[in-house]
C-alpha cells in the first residue's frame, strides 16, 4: 500500500490477488518439504546404508547442510503464505466497513469527496423561513456542526438541523474508521513481512534459525485472529481429530506453518501430522534457546533438542523402526515425546514414563529415548507391528537418585499428579488416531514414572485404551493392590532389582521417624560424652523403629510395595543389578537395557509385555 491509504484504494483491493501471492509461497513451501524428504530418505539414507569412505562421508555432510536449507526454506515460505493470508483475511473486514458505507451513501444520494468527506442535500426546514434548510459535507471525526456555516443556516457551534447532515457524518465516520483500521492493520503487517528475508549466502547456521524463531513469533502475533482462535485446545482428542479431519489442504498448510508449537502437541492429531509439526518447532526452539547464551537452563534444553535434532536426521539401525517426534517444547523442565514406529498403525504400542530427575537434556535425549528404541527393537522380534513412545510430559521431581534417601520428605506426589492427568490426555490421544481395530496398549513407568502412571490409572475411567501396565524400579503408586490400577491384576506386571534401593523406600512413617528422630540424637549427643554423629545416628534408627510400628511391613514410599505379594502383581525376572556405590544407584537404571553386559533378563520380558507375549515371560517371587 502507498503511505496514505484512500479509500478508493481499499474499496478496489483485490484481496485474491493477496490470497493467489499467498498460494505461490505455500507452493514453494511444499515443494522444499518434498525436496528435504526425498533427500533425506533416500538420497542421504542410501549413502549411509550402501557406502563407507572419505568421499561418502562428505557427501553425507554436504547433503545434511543442503537439508537444513531445504527445512529453512520451507519454514520461512510457509510463514510468508500465513502472513500474506492473514493479511487478507484482516483487510477483508475495513474493505467491508467502507463498502456498506459507500453502498449507504449511494442510497441516500449523498456524494462522496476523494477526502472521505461525504457531501449531503438541502432538508429540513428553516423554523423562520419555513425554506429548506441548504445542504453541505461532513468529515469523519468531525462533531455534528454545520461545516461551512451557510447563510441562513445554523452558526458554527449550533448544532445541524438538517437531517441528513447527521447521516452523513455517521457515513463520514464509518468511512475514516474503516481507513484506520486498514492502516493499523496494513502497518502490523509491513513490518512482520519486511522481517521475512534471508541473509545472502547459502549457509544455514544457529543464527539462521535464532532468525527464524523471532520470525515464527512474529507472524503468530500478527495473524492470530486468522487462526489461533479456531484451534479446538480446550476440545477432547476425538473433537480435536475430527476438526483436523475436516480442514481443507490448505488450511491445514496454514496451521502446521503459523502454529507448529500448538498442532504438534495437540492430542487427537495423527501422529504422522504431530511428527512434520514438531520437527519444524524443533528447529524454532533450537534457534530460540540459542539466542539465551547466558541461560544455562535454555543451554541444558538446547543440548537436548539438539541430540534429538541428529537422531532425527539419521538412518535407522539396528532393527530399530523411524523415529516420530510426537512431542517438543521449552516449558518447565522441558518436553519431549518420542516414539520408534508410528503408533497411529502400530497394534501395538507402548509409552514409557521416565522417572526421577528426568527434564528435556543431553541424558535423557540419550537414555531414555534409548529405553524406548530398545522396548521397540525387543517387541518388534515377537512382532513387527509394534511401537514404543518415550513420553517426558511432566516435570518430574529433581532429585538424584544418589541423594534420595536424604531427601524422601520433600518428594511428594504433587508433580506425579500433575503428569498422571497429562499422561492420561496423551494417551486417549493415542487411542483415538489409532487406525487398528484393537489396537494392545501398555502403560509404562520408571522411577518416579510409576506413580504418574499408578495416578493415571486410578482416575476415573484408568488409563485410556490401556491393556496392561508395567511399573520398574517403582517407589509405590499410592495404590493399595494391582485391582486399583483399571487392567486388573492379571496384566499388572512389575520389575523390582534386589540392589534397587528406590523400589525398599522407607514407609512415610518410617521417613518420618528416620528424619525426626536424627536431629533430635543430635541435639541431645552435643551435651553427652557420645558426641553429636553418633546420637543423630542412633536417633535415626530409633525413628525408623517407631515408624515400623505404625507401618504396614508391605508398604514403602508411596503406600504397598508394587513388587510384594499384597499388592498381587505379576512380579517377572530381572538381574539383581550392581550393589549401591559411590556412583548412586546403578540398579535402577538397568531394567530397559538390552546391551551385553546389562539387564537383558528385564529388557526381553519387558518386550514380550508390549509385544503382546505376556505369558511367556519369566517370573520371580514376590517379596
Amino acid at each position: 500500500m502507498t503511505g496514505v491509504l484512500t479509500w478508493q484504494q481499499l474499496r478496489d483491493l483485490k484481496l485474491a490477488e493477496l490470497q493467489g501471492a499467498a498460494d505461490g509461497w505455500g507452493a514453494v513451501s511444499r515443494h522444499a518439504d518434498a525436496a528435504r524428504n526425498r533427500l533425506s530418505n533416500e538420497m542421504l539414507g542410501a549413502i549411509e546404508k550402501t557406502q563407507s569412505s572419505t568421499a561418502a562421508d562428505s557427501a553425507a555432510v554436504r547433503l545434511r547442510g543442503l537439508d537444513r536449507n531445504y527445512d529453512y526454506v520451507h519454514i520461512e515460505c510457509g510463514l510468508v503464505r500465513t502472513s500474506l493470508d492473514s493479511l487478507a483475511y484482516e483487510l477483508a473486514g475495513p474493505q467491508r466497513k467502507l463498502r456498506d458505507a459507500l453502498d449507504d451513501a449511494a442510497a441516500l444520494k449523498f456524494g462522496v469527496g476523494a477526502d472521505g468527506s461525504v457531501s449531503y442535500p438541502p432538508g429540513g426546514e428553516n423554523l423562520m423561513s419555513k425554506q429548506p434548510l441548504p445542504g453541505g459535507s461532513a468529515s469523519g471525526g468531525s462533531p455534528l456542526m454545520a461545516r461551512p456555516p451557510t447563510p441562513g443556516g445554523p452558526q458554527l457551534g449550533l448544532p445541524n438541523a438538517n437531517p441528513n447532515h447527521a447521516k452523513a457524518q455517521a457515513i463520514a465516520d464509518r468511512i475514516l474508521d474503516a481507513l484506520r483500521e486498514a492502516h493499523r492493520i496494513d502497518e502490523r503487517f509491513s513490518t512482520t513481512l519486511a522481517r521475512l528475508k534471508a541473509e545472502p549466502g547459502l549457509s544455514v547456521a544457529t543464527a539462521t534459525w535464532e532468525d527464524v524463531a523471532t520470525d515464527a513469533a512474529a507472524v503468530r502475533e500478527v495473524s492470530g485472529r486468522y487462526l489461533k482462535d479456531d484451534i479446538p485446545t480446550d476440545k477432547s482428542p476425538a473433537e480435536r481429530k475430527a476438526w483436523w479431519t475436516y480442514l481443507t489442504a490448505k488450511e491445514r498448510e496454514e496451521y502446521l506453518a503459523a502454529y507448529p508449537d500448538i498442532i504438534g502437541n495437540l492430542d487427537g492429531i495423527p501422529s504422522e501430522v504431530r511428527d512434520h509439526a514438531n520437527r519444524d518447532n524443533l528447529q524454532i526452539l533450537i534457534g530460540k534457546l540459542a539466542a539465551e547464551e547466558g541461560n544455562p537452563e535454555a543451554q541444558t534444553k538446547l543440548a537436548g533438542l539438539r541430540s534429538i535434532d541428529n537422531q532425527l536426521r539419521a538412518v535407522p539401525r539396528d532393527g530399530a523402526p523411524p523415529m516420530y517426534l510426537l512431542g517438543i517444547g521449552d516449558e518447565g523442565n522441558g518436553r519431549a515425546i518420542v516414539s520408534f514406529g508410528n503408533p497411529d498403525t502400530a497394534k501395538n504400542v507402548s509409552a514409557y514414563v521416565p522417572g526421577l530427575n528426568t527434564k528435556l537434556d543431553e541424558h535423557f535425549a540419550s537414555t531414555d529415548i534409548k529405553r524406548a528404541r530398545n522396548t521397540a527393537i525387543g517387541a518388534r522380534f515377537y512382532d513387527p507391528s509394534s511401537a514404543s513412545i518415550a513420553w517426558l510430559g511432566y516435570d518430574a521431581p529433581q532429585i538424584p537418585a544418589e541423594k534420595l534417601l536424604d531427601n524422601t520428605a520433600v518428594m511428594g506426589t504433587g508433580d506425579a499428579e500433575a503428569g498422571a492427568a497429562s499422561y492420561n490426555r496423551f494417551m486417549a490421544g493415542v487411542s483415538t488416531t489409532s487406525q487398528v481395530a484393537d489396537p494392545h496398549i501398555t502403560a509404562i513407568g520408571h522411577s518416579y514414572g510409576s506413580l504418574t502412571v499408578g495416578l493415571a490409572a486410578q482416575e476415573p475411567g484408568g488409563i485410556p485404551g490401556a491393556d496392561d501396565v508395567i511399573l520398574v524400579g517403582s517407589p509405590g503408586t499410592e495404590a493399595k493392590s494391582a485391582d486399583d490400577l483399571g487392567v486388573g491384576r492379571d496384566h499388572v506386571y512389575v520389575g523390582a532389582a534386589k540392589n534397587d534401593l528406590v523400589t525398599r523406600l522407607p514407609s512415610l512413617p518410617e521417613a518420618g521417624g528416620i528424619l525426626a528422630g536424627g536431629p533430635l540424637g543430635f541435639v541431645e549427643g552435643a551435651a553427652t560424652p557420645l558426641g553429636p554423629v553418633y546420637s543423630a545416628v542412633r536417633g535415626s534408627h530409633l525413628g525408623y523403629a517407631v515408624g515400623q510400628l505404625f507401618s504396614d511391613p508391605s508398604e514403602i514410599y508411596f503406600a504397598t510395595d508394587p513388587a510384594s505379594r499384597e499388592f498381587g502383581a505379576h512380579r517377572f525376572a530381572v538381574a539383581d543389578g550392581p550393589p549401591v556405590g559411590a556412583d548412586g544407584i546403578p540398579a535402577h537404571s538397568n531394567y530397559f537395557d538390552s546391551d551385553q553386559g546389562e539387564d537383558q533378563t528385564s529388557a526381553r520380558n519387558i518386550a514380550k509385555i508390549v509385544s503382546g507375549h505376556r505369558r511367556e515371560i519369566t517370573t520371580q517371587e514376590p517379596r
